[in-house]
């Protein structure tokens, strides 16, 4: 039960509403339970007075209003309970996705979400959704049974103080039982239910987006089997879900025929030491309708066993210490772009192969490098260690002087552009994919950008209102990638770190692409990894890497006529 603690702590921003759900759900079951009680009682009344010289002097008109009132008091209460607690329960779960995406993303990359992108789906969504399980199902139904089976146990013990006990005590019985008995039955079932979503969702993802691919290497049947056989037992521990979902009703079916045997068997001699009268009826009606508020009781802890296993799933990323933790009261300056890298080395966790090696570079305020080497020597690895996605096992890296970890993230994140390999592109209008960059520019310098990477197409018909992702327009690689330019122009940093900015394109565009960059970068700090000799005339400085070290450094006209590997590649074109 730990595990639910930290969700738990989250409730005390929501307790009005929840407070107030609960309350409307007691009042509203208190309103079910007087409505038949009182039906019955005025039945009964009502025959015995029709047989009787009292069917004049008996008042109809009375219980009638009291009927019709609990009617619309039970129906008002419900209205009233679901759309405050489902309103603060859903606002609860906003709050608690924002919660658990606060807490992802430092880890992000790190060794702690080495996971699928599915799984991680799977978390953000059915585990999250899994939570509300502690209210609608754990909490809100105990807390309202125990002042629910309070109230009718003193309401009868008023007229008989045996039945009224009697009721109390089979009611608790059940109340603690149930649960108990249920949590265990549905567990382990609980767990595999949990688990068998996130299965299910990782094969089925892989199949639909890996869909081309795998017809073409003629493995998409394979891949469909996968899914479908995650999808039977999905469908399995659902099915022994529903089982118990069946027998807690017929447990609670038959507690509710038994316990009526026994209240008419001590109410038969009369209620309270009269002669049996029409209060018989009302225990009658009073006892089948106080298992209205067992229904939700019987169930709660069936579903605890998947709830827990969903806590402990989120707990996993909640409770995960970063790889790269940020000095929130660090340095929150302007950086001028000063870069510097002493004797870095670096080693994958889980790996005895350090992929950078004792590599160190000296970058001046305004100077610009490019760092070439054949894909796998530690380039890109590099770069990452320069944004902080990892910190070195060995060496510093220094901006202005200081070292990395001495800046608060935001500064850091203010004082570098990166122009990756990678562009992520978000379903949403243009404008919000390049609001991203730039949150207060203007419709006027996103359309500027957007011309100058050479993506004025997309400017057409809605403009910057267009929709990108899925249901809206498709973009290419090459289009992606120039997107990605466009918002490193808006990012005006002091450092540019550019990561084959234009793998991907036609030669022609990456010779405007790159005269576009190096004009734009003009008086900023650029360290440009590439692969291709394209521009490195105009760099300050040329490294040439090879197994995680520094082999070859220069200006372009050096190391041409040292005749070494940089030469030689060169040459080879």
């Amino acid at each position: 039960m730990r595990d639910l603690i930290p969700y738990l702590k989250l409730y005390r921003k929501h307790w009005f509403g929840l407070t107030l759900g609960m309350i409307l759900g007691l009042a509203t079951i208190l309103a079910a339970i007087s409505l038949l009680t009182l039906s019955g009682w005025f039945i009964a009344a009502s025959a015995v007075a029709g047989l009787t010289i009292a069917r004049e002097t008996f008042n109809y008109m009375l219980p009638g209003a009291g009927v019709r009132g609990f009617s619309m008091a039970r129906t008002a209460g419900r209205w009233g309970e679901r759309v405050v607690s489902h309103n603060a329960t859903f606002k609860l779960l906003a709050d608690l996705r924002l919660f658990f995406f606060r807490k992802l993303t430092p880890l992000i990359p790190g060794r702690q979400t080495n996971l699928r992108d599915a799984d991680l789906l799977n978390r953000l969504v059915a585990d999250v959704d899994a939570m509300d399980h502690i209210y609608l199902r754990l909490v809100s139904p105990l807390v309202i049974g125990v002042l629910g089976i309070a109230a009718i146990t003193a309401f009868l013990a008023w007229f008989d103080l045996t039945i009224g006990l009697t009721l109390g005590g089979i009611l608790l019985v059940l109340m603690i039982v149930l649960p108990i008995i249920f949590y265990r039955l549905g567990k382990r079932n609980g767990e595999q239910l949990t688990f068998a979503k996130a299965n299910y969702r990782i094969k089925l993802l892989d199949w639909l987006q890996g869909h081309a691919e795998l017809l073409l290497f003629n493995a998409e049947s394979r891949y469909r089997q996968q899914a479908e056989a995650e999808q039977d037992q999905l469908l399995a521990a659902q099915r022994k879900m529903a089982s118990l979902t069946g027998l807690a009703n017929g447990i609670l079916m038959a507690a509710t025929g038994w316990t009526l045997v026994v209240i008419l068997w001590i109410a038969a001699d009369g209620i309270g030491g009269h002669a049996p009268d029409p209060f018989v009826a009302m225990v009658a009606f009073a006892t089948m309708a106080s298992f209205e508020m067992m229904m939700p009781v019987a169930g709660a802890f069936q579903y605890l066993g998947q709830t827990l296993t969903s806590a402990k799933r989120l707990n996993e990323i909640i409770e995960a210490t970063p790889d790269t933790a940020f000095d929130p009261n660090g340095c929150h300056g302007d950086a001028q772009g000063a870069l510097k890298i002493e004797n870095v080395s670096y080693t994958y966790y889980g790996s005895t192969q350090a992929v950078v090696k004792n590599v160190s570079i000296d970058l001046k305020q305004g100077e610009k490098l490019a760092l070439l080497g054949r894909t796998g020597c530690g380039k890109s690895t590099l770069l990452q260690l320069i944004t902080r996605s990892w910190d070195p096992q060995q060496g510093q890296i220094l901006l202005d002087g200081k070292p990395l970890p001495e800046w608060s993230e935001a500064s850091l994140r203010k004082a570098i552009t990166v122009v990756s390999q990678r562009v992520d592109i978000f379903n949403g209008s243009l404008r919000e994919n390049l609001v991203l960059a730039k949150p207060n520019g203007t419709d006027a310098e996103f359309t500027e950008a957007l011309v100058q990477v050479g993506l004025s197409a997309l400017l057409e018909d809605k403009g910057l209102d267009t929709w990108l992702g899925d249901g809206g327009r498709q973009i290419s690689g090459g289009e992606r990638r120039r997107l990605g330019i466009a918002r490193a122009l808006l990012h005006d940093a002091p450092i540019l770190l550019m990561d084959e900015p234009t793998e991907g394109l036609d030669r022609r565009t990456e010779q405007q692409i790159l005269a576009l960059l190096l004009e734009h970068a003009k008086d900023k700090t650029v360290l440009f990894i590439t692969h291709r000799l394209v521009g490195l005339d105009q760099m300050d400085q040329i490294c040439l890497m090879d197994e995680g070290e520094i082999i070859e450094r220069g200006k372009h006209q050096e190391l041409l006529a040292q005749k070494g590997r940089y030469a030689e590649l060169c040459n080879r074109i």
